[in-house]
């Protein structure tokens, strides 16, 4: 399986150290330079990846066209020390999934566009997401529907790269069992793993139609396969990985050499699930919303902190702000958080899903959330403080690992999660 690790970096070396990799699903540029400093630290390659409504070619609720990502991650790893050479960036769920109130035609034509951009960006990693019923289609879609979108996106991936010249040729992630971007909206008790027969299924439909589109060749870059490992998190409860019932899984990837699986939704899984996932072959892991939840704690914590420390006239009010603003602009979540006043309250801040992430670019938030760095940032953090608010900065602080700079403190939070990922997937 460390090959996999090869194939998307072209790096030996590291295919060595490690047994899978993990994706990061962010745009936060704080989340992202925590990422840069644990791949430092373990000189592994780094893969981050964009999702299709983070960045598209229209700027996506980022701003961000592909062209500016890459530039703004390429910025945020110079700023770190990381080499550009050691990032893997990729696209997350590309396909119709942003335009699926229009006919299916007009959809895949604005798909086609998405992918083109970001190939043409640089992007190497490239999830074909076609799972999507569009407004003139049935309710679900067959395989031969989803695999036909695909291999036409992946056409248009392959004379991109052509056209652009690029070095490292796109590798592909296919699958008709995709979670829900962001997990689930419903309530959840368990999650029904993918059969061992759908999956060579969809393989095999999916490599049928590469064949009939004449893409024989970016076949032998389609490395791995999105399918159900039994993972997934709503608002306020984790469904656990259970190695026992994914055992006939994992063995279909005898019969598929040079592929692995793609696990989503694994965020907030416990650190002997990640490595077990690893183990069994899912040697892709995508985190997300799980490390904007430590940011956000992060954050909040240093809120609490500020509120010991600094004079009422002259805090950030962080977390007031973000309530405000929430309230002010629901459309990232009211449709999600159900309840009465109290319930919805409490999932703006503490739900799994984590949908406060898309409120901190918000200019109101963000000026908030830098007079709270700037406000800590000018005094000293006693450390007995730290420890009611912090507590594992805290040990990290007294044993000389981190100094108690918030951005410190919110980088050391963040690799709390990161660190639990980079260790599943060493060798």
């Amino acid at each position: 399986m460390a090959n996999i690790v090869s194939r998307l970096s072209g790096d030996k070396a590291a295919a060595t150290k490690l047994k899978g990799i993990y994706s990061i699903c962010s745009a936060h540029p704080w989340v992202l330079g925590a990422a840069m400093k644990q791949a430092l630290d373990d000189d592994t390659p780094l893969l981050i990846e964009s999702t299709s409504n983070q960045v598209d070619q229209f700027g996506g609720y980022t701003g961000m066209k592909p062209a500016d990502f890459v530039r703004f991650v390429h910025l945020i790893a110079d700023r770190v020390g990381l080499p550009r050479t050691r990032l893997i960036l990729g696209g997350d769920h590309l396909g119709p999934n942003a335009w699926r109130s229009l006919p299916a035609e007009e959809a895949m034509q604005r798909a086609e566009a998405l992918i083109d951009a970001y190939v043409s960006a640089g992007f190497t990693k490239i999830h074909l997401d076609t799972s999507m019923s569009c407004a003139d289609d049935p309710a679900r879609l067959s395989d031969d529907v989803v695999a036909g979108r695909a291999s036409r996106l992946c056409a248009i991936a392959e004379a991109a790269a052509e056209r652009e010249g690029n070095r490292e040729k796109p590798v592909y992630i296919i699958g008709t069992e995709v979670p829900v971007p962001g997990g689930a909206a419903e309530e959840l008790e368990a999650i029904e793993v993918t059969s061992p027969d759908a999956a060579l299924d969809t393989v095999a439909v999916h490599r049928n139609a590469w064949r009939d589109r004449g893409l024989d060749n970016a076949w032998q870059r389609v490395i791995a396969l999105v399918v159900q490992p039994g993972v997934e998190f709503d608002h306020t409860k984790v469904v656990d990985y259970k190695p026992e019932l994914a055992t006939k899984l994992s063995r279909v990837l005898e019969e598929l050499p040079g592929m692995v699986f793609e696990a989503h939704s694994t965020d907030y899984q416990a650190p002997e699930a990640l490595a077990a996932l690893v183990q069994d072959g899912f040697a892709i892991l995508k985190v997300g919303p799980g490390v904007t939840f430590a940011l956000r704690e992060a954050l909040y914590a240093l809120a609490d902190i500020e509120s010991e420390l600094v004079t009422p006239a002259a805090r950030s009010n962080l977390r007031d702000v973000v309530e405000k603003v929430m309230l002010a602009k629901p459309g990232n979540w009211e449709k999600y958080y159900h309840g009465n006043d109290q319930e919805k309250r409490l999932l703006r801040t503490y739900s799994y899903s984590d949908r406060v992430r898309y409120y901190w670019a918000d200019p109101e938030i963000d000026a908030a959330a830098n007079k709270l760095i700037s406000n800590l940032t000018g005094i000293d953090i006693p450390e007995n403080v730290l420890s009611r608010y912090l507590p594992e900065q805290y040990w990290q602080y007294r044993r000389g690992q981190i100094d108690a700079t918030p951005m410190s403190l919110i980088q050391s939070k963040v690799r709390e999660v990161i660190g639990v990922y980079a260790a599943a997937c060493k060798a």
